[in-house]
């Protein structure tokens, strides 16, 4: 319901219309508002997730990196336009409603850890942040989705040869101006 009609449509009334349910059910199970959006929020994060999982690559020690992720974004963004784009309204509603940077924050982290088995933890945290704005990007401008381009732009991040394996940990330093 989200994805044909935004943040803006959803409330526990539109919720339990859509649903074909009565209005206390939504308000049993999801007290506020902020917890429509969290439901809505993981859920709309399996796509990516299941997109990960059906590809397999990044569990492979000896994939390149930079193709895998080049494909996965590629495969993503091919798909339902919808869900990314109902992801990444729900992932960037964040900004204003703190009850969903947690689960927002999670979907980075849980990313970031993956890729650590591949390269260093801030190199991973790089790529992330750069797979994000890529894909930001291609549903900003509506522009389609290069695989070349993104595979070389992500290649440039990653380290070549040996340094690419995880590296000593350090503590962790979040994005500037967080507590982290």
């Amino acid at each position: 319901m989200v994805g044909r009609q935004g943040i803006a449509g959803l409330s526990h009334r539109s919720v339990a219309a859509e649903a074909d349910v009565p209005l206390g059910s939504t308000t049993y199970h999801f007290a506020t508002l902020d917890d429509l959006l969290v439901a809505a929020l993981r859920q709309a994060e399996e796509g990516f997730a299941k997109a990960v999982a059906t590809r397999g690559g990044l569990t492979d020690p000896h994939t390149d990196l930079a193709t895998e992720l080049a494909g996965l974004m590629g495969e993503w963004l091919a798909g339902d336009r919808t869900g990314v784009e109902l992801e990444y309204e729900l992932y960037l509603a964040a900004l204003r409603r703190p009850a969903l940077r947690p689960v927002a924050a999670e979907w980075a982290e849980e990313l970031a850890a993956l890729l650590s088995h591949h390269t260093d933890p801030l190199t991973a945290r790089a790529l992330v942040a750069l797979m994000d704005g890529i894909c930001l990007q291609v549903l900003l401008t509506d522009t389609p989705y290069d695989e070349d381009y993104a595979r070389e732009v992500l290649a440039r991040v990653i380290p070549p040869g040996p340094s690419a394996r995880p590296c000593p940990k350090r503590p962790r330093q979040g994005p500037p101006g967080s507590d982290a």
